[in-house]
């Protein structure tokens, strides 16, 4: 699957005692197929963004094990976890910060 950059939206901008954070969402729109995911985000220091749960992934994809089993949302997260990791969504974000 290849997804894209949907929207990326700052819901706290920061202050003194709690650092910016937000949600960002991704997706592939094909004739076949929709699909999405999306999570929260928090910025760690300056220029360091990271996942704010990494096991809150909210997401439409019904994911399967070997035998066609669907996996349940814990086995799933290892799947999504990788996923978010292959996205260029940190440079979205900071983007999104440099708006706020």
């Amino acid at each position: 699957m290849h997804f894209i950059h949907m929207s990326t939206r700052v819901t706290h901008p920061g202050s003194a005692h709690n650092p910016p954070c937000g949600q960002t969402i991704w997706a592939e729109c094909t004739l076949e197929q929709e699909a999405g995911v999306a999570w929260d985000w928090v910025q760690i220091c300056d220029g360091v963004i990271a996942m704010a749960d990494p096991m809150s992934v909210v997401t439409n994809l019904r994911l399967v094990g070997e035998r066609g089993q669907v996996l349940t949302a814990r086995e799933a997260a290892l799947y999504l976890s990788r996923l978010v990791q292959q996205l260029p969504w940190q440079d979205e974000v900071l983007n999104a910060l440099h708006v706020a």
